[in-house]
């Protein structure tokens, strides 16, 4: 009886003895925006986990916003509380040039960071070297509901114009039926309404700063771009529009909600899935519209995966975020979601997929948007920075949110246009000259 025994105490010590000299898994821990592209990710990241077991992964999933001011404190103070942050473009050539991004350096040799969108790449390049990985890249086109304007009879030109766009959305409200001729980013921040406000004002002519860092917001073409939003988002969007961003819009959409919608070529994919989408197959879409002024500067953004230097898990972090940004994870939503799933704007081999060209009837359209995009590209009068949808400084991220809350006054009505463009243009002369500009 006793030997029957000594077997399983036996196989017990064996089995704590191997657990004890096994060693740890290394815990990542990552920050991450809540878009669809990225909770996609998180789901999909099981996989990654089971072929590295090694690597433990911890989720920090945060709203826009609060993702940028999280990851802000965290990086400037180098505290190290996450290993991989979701960045835009926007960021990381700042954080490069101070040193705050592990440089992206002995990838994989199956990675093929030839295949990455040229204009993308160069977003996330500093002196040549990449800085972060793109997860995915977009610029920015009209969305809008082909069966709603077949039925007003109404036809959307190639190329539409801002004075035509205000024409539709006037004869499609239909307010009883809780339909909406226009959606736009109402959400204040220098990401979300400011965003799509600052492409708006270049295209009246505008611009934030002229050509001796001089504050250029209180002025005619400000005003004309700003009235116009104002506007049409009172008269022909949806109620509570300073409560929405890019998903809350996507959301409307995609339920029936909107008539248009301008914004980023990144929600076509969520637009144009049955499984997301009510309107899927009553969806169309047409270049961002055009204003007073033509040819300047374009949108581009991409949402990347970067490694901070004050992350102590830098070979494991960059193995995570090679395995998420490469040919093989596009391949695997593919297999999971379908193509039209699949994120977008950051690789050639993805456009030239004739499964993902079959599924998606706007990577055309697309891929010529991001591969022409220019935020390189001067404003009717010239400018000292860089950006198509932001100011390419540092400064940028605390003057956009500002100027963001104060445009946002307007569609609440507690400030008239003219008051906000007063109180924008005073907060941000503040801000530059405490900056030290003109440099």
């Amino acid at each position: 009886m006793t030997s029957r025994l000594r077997l399983p105490v036996f196989s017990l010590l064996a089995t704590l003895l191997t657990a004890a000299s096994a060693p740890a898994a290394t815990p990542l821990t990552i920050a991450t925006v809540n878009n669809g592209d990225m909770i996609v990710m998180q789901h999909l990241a099981s996989a990654f986990e089971k072929s590295h077991p090694d690597i433990t992964l911890r989720w920090v999933v945060l709203e826009e916003n609060v993702l940028r001011q999280r990851v802000t404190t965290d990086i400037a103070t180098g505290a190290g509380q996450f290993d991989v942050l979701t960045i835009g473009n926007y960021e990381v050539p700042i954080w490069a040039k101070r040193g705050w991004l592990e440089p992206m350096e002995g990838l994989p040799a199956n990675y093929d960071a030839d295949d990455l969108l040229k204009t993308v790449r160069e977003g996330v390049s500093s002196d040549g070297r990449l800085y972060a990985l793109p997860f995915y890249g977009e610029s920015a086109m009209t969305y809008y509901r082909k069966d709603l304007f077949e039925k007003a009879g109404l036809t959307m030109p190639e190329k539409p114009t801002y004075d035509q766009i205000r024409g539709f959305a006037d004869k499609l409200t239909d307010k009883s039926q809780g339909t909406y001729g226009i959606c736009l980013r109402g959400k204040p921040g220098w990401g979300e309404n400011m965003a799509y406000v600052t492409s708006l004002v270049d295209t009246f002519g505008g611009q934030w700063f002229d050509k001796g860092w001089k504050t250029a917001i209180d002025t005619p073409e400000w005003k004309k771009a700003l009235g116009y939003y104002d506007e049409i988002m009172k008269a022909d969007g949806p109620p509570g529009a300073t409560s929405n961003g890019f998903n809350e819009n996507l959301a409307l959409f995609a339920s029936g909600h909107c008539a248009m919608w301008i914004d980023s070529t990144v929600a076509a994919g969520l637009l144009y899935d049955p499984k997301q989408s009510q309107v899927a197959d009553k969806v169309a879409f047409a270049q961002i519209p055009t204003g007073d002024f033509a040819g300047g500067p374009t949108w581009l953004w991409s949402w990347n995966l970067g490694i901070p230097t004050s992350s102590k898990q830098k070979e494991a972090a960059k193995t995570f975020v090679s395995w998420a940004t490469d040919k093989a994870y596009v391949e695997l939503v593919a297999k999971q979601n379908g193509w039209v799933a699949v994120p977008p704007g950051t690789r050639q081999s993805t456009y030239k997929n004739p499964d993902y060209q079959k599924a998606a009837p706007f990577a055309g359209f697309v891929l010529k948007a991001i591969d022409s995009s220019n935020p390189n590209g001067q404003t009717r009068e010239p400018r000292p920075y860089t950006g198509a949808q932001f100011v390419a400084i540092p400064e940028f991220q605390g003057i956009g949110t500002q100027v963001g809350q104060t445009v946002a006054a307007t569609l609440s009505g507690q400030q008239s246009v003219d008051q906000a463009l007063s109180a924008a243009q005073a907060a941000t002369q503040r801000t530059m000259k405490q900056a030290g500009y003109p440099k």
